[in-house]
């Protein structure tokens, strides 16, 4: 496994905090200095780019150019953005609570930026090393919710308050499956530890055998979203984290053909700059935390580490970017009932079949667990989703419809 990538950046951080060996508090600020600027830095570097890649995807899906007029295939658009953001006035209503509606934006900036530290980056590359990341990761994460009512409610207007409720009900509802999805991946690593549960993902007896062709798969084949619970419980994740992020088809806070803009409708300038880079770092964070509990984190054949990080992370944002050009906004009623009536049960159900898969592989061993648990456990959560989905469906309309107007 080649984590040269990984192993360089270490030491270059080792070397630099070893040049302030006589001064022990230059050496510790030089040491927060080295685990939050430069991933920061980068967060809003990949803010900027994906703006950009959205932009230019979602125009590709709709057969038009998309920016192409600042800088090479619009590279600099981005920037351009940014200084227009910082030039335009801030205004802001006469009857809003000024205090709250100048946190809000901060307070939904700061957890995403902590988020991204509890990330591994690569084989030792994570800012906040903690042996519980995941859970600090879903517990700053929660915080998102209170800023984004803090902004409709301290902007004194009714579709801001109503943006910030749905986002209240909408990202507390999600954060439940979301939760629970990445309860499978704790309960089978045994760990809360971010890197525990990215080397749980590789094999290591076909690492240390010598053949290169086990090593190469041994990166891949051990991830968990190649077992049932483990595919069932990324797609419930990466669903309820579209709704966590607001992104669509679950932008419901931000609905402007219902309520304008919701809870940013009295943002203007770079207050509002700060809400929409707060929702991309965020969009970030938690397709990282994916990629970490799913799709093996930092592993990966040849060149293991950041490189592949940085791969997973953008391949999920471009997902998330082909979801938007393709499905329309849910309505509210099918925003929640989706998430209590069906993602919820299945989340839980999913837990079950992961323990299933677990005492089985104890039992009868890796192959005949992997083949039987496909088979098994995909026939169980597949009835489980046809029985909520009749269970769940409207009633039928006996009889032709018949449409009246209003004379």
């Amino acid at each position: 496994m080649n984590n040269f990538i990984d192993y360089k950046l270490i030491e270059l951080g080792q070397w630099a905090v070893g040049l302030f060996n006589d001064y022990p508090v230059v050496q510790i600020l030089v040491h927060l200095l080295l685990a939050t600027l430069p991933l920061a830095l980068a967060f809003m570097a990949a803010f900027g780019f994906s703006t950009w890649l959205e932009r230019k995807g979602l125009a590709r899906i709709q057969n038009r150019p998309g920016p192409n007029r600042v800088g090479i295939f619009g590279l600099l658009q981005p920037l351009a953005d940014g200084i227009k953001m910082l030039l335009k006035e801030d205004i802001v209503p006469d009857r809003s609570d000024k205090l709250f509606h100048l946190l809000a934006p901060v307070m939904l900036m700061v957890p995403a930026f902590i988020a991204i530290g509890f990330l591994p980056l690569g084989d030792g590359l994570m800012s906040l090393p903690l042996d519980s990341a995941i859970l600090f990761f879903f517990a700053v994460g929660s915080l998102n919710t209170i800023a984004v009512f803090m902004a409709g409610w301290s902007s004194r207007n009714k579709y801001s308050l109503l943006g910030g409720m749905r986002a209240v009900a909408q990202m507390i509802s999600y954060e439940i499956p979301l939760v629970l999805s990445a309860v499978t991946v704790i309960m089978i690593a045994g760990s809360l530890s971010a890197q525990e549960i990215v080397a749980s993902q590789q094999i290591e007896s076909w690492l240390a055998s010598g053949n290169l062709v086990k090593e190469f798969f041994g990166q891949i084949l051990g991830w968990h979203i190649f077992k049932p619970w483990g595919f069932a419980g990324f797609i419930f994740f990466f669903v309820a984290a579209l709704a966590e992020a607001n992104r669509s088809p679950f932008d419901l806070p931000e609905a402007d053909s219902e309520i304008i803009a919701g809870h940013l409708t009295e943002y203007s300038g770079f207050k509002y700059a700060i809400f929409f880079m707060a929702e991309y770092i965020s969009a970030f964070a938690i397709s990282g935390i994916a990629v970490t509990l799913f799709l093996g984190g930092w592993s990966g054949p040849v060149i293991a580490g950041l490189p592949w990080f940085i791969i997973k992370i953008f391949s999920l944002f471009a997902v998330m970017i082909w979801i938007r050009g393709t499905l329309p906004r849910l309505r509210v009623d099918q925003l929640m009932g989706y998430a209590w009536k069906f993602l919820l049960p299945l989340a839980i159900l999913n837990i079950f079949v992961a323990g299933f898969y677990y005492f089985s592989e104890q039992q009868f061993g890796g192959l005949t667990t992997f083949i039987g648990g496909w088979i098994i456990g995909f026939a169980i959560l597949q009835t489980a989703a046809k029985g909520l989905s009749r269970l769940n469906k409207s009633p039928t309309i006996n009889g032709k419809r018949v449409y009246q107007l209003v004379e």
